[in-house]
């Protein structure tokens, strides 16, 4: 006797063709096309970041004059050189104080005007645009609108000093002001970043916690303090890490402003680079100086990475 087996609807029927022996199943084909997303992506960071930076420390191992074709090989001598070179010292500390100086004064103010403008309720986009407002300006130009402000003759800071009798002042002529006006402007240009960032934040803390509060007796302070601040933690990385990054290779303010005057003294390692090459000519050295600063903004960006991640809280 034969018995015969009705197929039960769990069973499954695996049908072989020549299109599934040739290629793999669906959960495999997606990943694979995916990755060709990426292709345009990698040859422009190929094209414009990793030839670059190999280009710029093959051409700072040479004593190429930036014009000629002839250039040596020199080896280290140009990082050597940069050990005794009292200008590269000076734009060093320079470059620290307008990174570390000009993020600290953005992250101030960037919290508290986000602090101000969550609570306002009228003209809260207003200000928020007006604030932000100078990040969309060139630098070149705010930088100028500045140096209007604090040049020796005419500058609108000596005519009101005239006005009330006093002598005109060479604001920037000094080093310690000149410093101080670049860290001061630089701040204040970016500091709508910072309030962006801040304020992103803030509107993502959960409003159960501040009631919960509330329903304890806490102050605003008591909630802020322990609320927002440590919730904030993801802002305070990401705001800390740009600004800085910013900062560290501030370029157009110090051009515009000083020059990198008086002397050397407000030089930036930037705008030592620009000089290096096109006044001095010494292209492979200005390489050398470029190479040592992307070292040096790695460097920061991954220790404040590593130090901000962990104090990260998790809602």
């Amino acid at each position: 006797m034969t018995v015969t087996r009705t197929p039960r609807p769990t069973d499954t029927v695996s049908v072989v063709t020549p299109w599934s022996r040739r290629r793999p199943r669906t959960s495999s084909i997606f990943p694979r096309r995916l990755n060709w997303f990426y292709v345009p992506a990698l040859v422009l960071f190929a094209v414009f970041s990793i030839y670059p930076l190999i280009s710029g420390v093959s051409l700072s191992l040479t004593n190429w004059n930036g014009y000629s074709r002839g250039k040596a090989f020199v080896g280290v001598d140009n990082y050597l050189r940069l050990l005794d070179d009292d200008v590269f010292r000076t734009a060093l500390v320079n470059t620290l104080i307008y990174g570390v100086g000009s993020t600290i004064i953005q992250q101030v103010l960037g919290l508290g005007l986000a602090v101000v403008l969550d609570r306002v309720v009228r003209g809260a986009s207003l200000l928020r645009a007006v604030i932000y407002l100078p990040v969309m300006v060139s630098p070149v130009v705010l930088g100028t609108m500045y140096y209007l402000i604090f040049r020796y003759n005419n500058g609108a800071l000596n005519d009101l000093r005239a006005l009330f009798g006093a002598q005109q002042v060479a604001w920037l002529s000094d080093a310690t002001v000149g410093i101080t006006v670049i860290v001061v402007v630089n701040s204040l240009q970016f500091v709508g970043i910072s309030m962006v960032i801040y304020l992103a934040g803030l509107q993502g803390v959960p409003t159960e916690y501040y009631e919960a509060a509330q329903l304890d007796g806490a102050t605003w302070w008591q909630s802020f303090r322990s609320i927002a601040l440590p919730l904030l933690q993801p802002a305070f990385a990401t705001s800390i890490v740009l600004n800085l990054i910013g900062g560290l290779k501030l370029f157009d303010v110090v051009q515009v402003l000083t020059g990198g005057g008086p002397g050397h003294s407000t030089h930036s390692v930037s705008t030592l680079i620009g000089e290096t090459y096109f006044s001095n000519q010494a292209a492979g050295y200005s390489a050398a100086i470029g190479v040592v600063l992307f070292v040096l903004i790695v460097a920061v960006t991954f220790v404040l990475n590593a130090l901000l991640n962990r104090k990260r809280v998790e809602l």
